[in-house]
């Protein structure tokens, strides 16, 4: 950091598992950090590897306050601090509050997005999350839990937009059983979707959460819910793009 400088903490998406899924900027900022911040049971490991900073904290289980004094501490003594958030970090990313405790403390943030697991996860699907005459619309929410008293899961799902749902593998039968959309809907769960270990199933909102279940998963995958998922039999019309 040059004389007069300001402190700067670069907040960087790691993408949704696979190494290859960092953008080149996020990339080059991890492969020149001094300081590597981390929550090592969201980042896949081969990515942290990539990474040769001589300091590498995990911060799994640390407070809020623990995280942005770290932060603060070695961004103030000149090194190039990075902090890695999975996916893309303005997706339930929780950097507002980081970012809000920096300030305070004379720090600057840079943020740097990243590929999302929403998105890893229609790849994985082979499909588009809006689609002419299908969705035009995106939906992402989560369903109500610890950290969130109040959902409005029945309420959105009476659009005709495809429905991802965060931090809900543990809610999977509730959220199928209060949609309001017709049980043969398609509906989908990515598991890990873009890691070596994704795992895809496919079924109905009548059977989606079932089907998971029998496969194993319970805990860090999507649910996607719409017409997109079976263009063939959901009124998809050829893009005007090609036409």
């Amino acid at each position: 950091m040059r004389s007069g400088e300001m402190a700067r903490v670069y907040f960087v998406g790691a993408g949704p598992g696979d190494p290859d899924l960092i953008t080149v900027k996020g990339l080059s900022l991890l492969q020149r950090a001094d300081v590597l911040v981390y929550t090592g049971s969201l980042i896949n490991p081969l990515l942290v590897d990539t990474c040769s900073a001589p300091v590498k904290i995990d911060s799994h289980g640390m407070k809020l306050e623990a995280i942005a004094e770290t932060l603060v501490r070695h961004a103030r003594s000149g090194s190039l601090v990075v902090r890695l958030h999975s996916g893309d970090p303005s997706l339930y990313g929780a950097i507002v509050e980081q970012i809000q405790l920096l300030g305070k403390a004379g720090v600057d943030v840079e943020v740097v997005p990243g590929v999302s697991s929403l998105f890893a996860a229609a790849a994985a699907l082979k499909t588009q999350l809006t689609l002419g005459g299908v969705a035009e619309s995106l939906i992402v929410t989560r369903p109500a839990g610890t950290t969130l008293e109040e959902d409005e899961i029945g309420e959105l799902s009476t659009h005709r937009a495809t429905m991802v749902f965060f931090l809900g593998t543990a809610h999977l039968e509730d959220i199928t059983a209060r949609v309001r959309c017709p049980p043969s809907t398609p509906a989908a769960v990515v598991y890990h979707a873009s890691w070596d270990d994704q795992v895809v199933v496919r079924g109905t909102v009548a059977d989606i959460a079932g089907k998971a279940r029998e496969a194993g998963i319970e805990r860090t995958a999507l649910l996607i819910i719409g017409g997109v998922l079976d263009p063939s039999g959901s009124g998809h019309r050829r893009s005007h793009l090609y036409s």
